[in-house]
C-alpha cells in the first residue's frame, strides 16, 4: 500500500502540487500500475527457464534486405517542402 507522505514525496519530486484528492487519484493509480507490474514478474518468474519455443511459430520475421526504391528518388521532394535549405542539406536554425 502506497502512503499518503510517499505521494508527497513523489509529488515533491517531480515538483508538482497535489489536492487531497488528487493525492487519493495518484495512489489509486500508483496501486493498479504497481499490481499490474507485480502480474508481469509472477508471470515472468513462472515461466523462467521453462519455456520451450514452438518449432512452427514464425521467428524474426523480417523483410529481405534490399533496395526499397531507388537512392535519392525523393529527395528533391523533400528538400523542396523545406523551409530553407543549403544545397542537397536542410538548413536549421543553431541551437547551443
Amino acid at each position: 500500500m502506497i502512503s499518503k507522505h510517499d505521494i508527497q514525496k513523489l509529488a515533491a519530486l517531480s515538483r508538482i502540487k497535489l489536492t487531497s484528492e488528487e493525492e487519493a487519484s495518484v495512489a489509486g493509480d500508483m496501486e493498479n500500475i504497481l499490481g499490474y507490474v507485480q502480474q508481469i514478474q509472477d508471470v515472468s518468474a513462472q515461466h523462467t527457464g521453462t519455456h520451450v519455443r514452438d518449432t512452427n511459430a514464425p521467428h524474426n520475421v523480417l523483410r529481405a534486405d534490399e533496395e526499397p526504391h531507388q537512392s535519392g528518388a525523393y529527395t528533391e521532394a523533400l528538400l523542396a517542402a523545406t523551409p530553407a535549405r543549403h544545397g542537397n542539406y536542410v538548413k536549421v536554425k543553431k541551437i547551443l
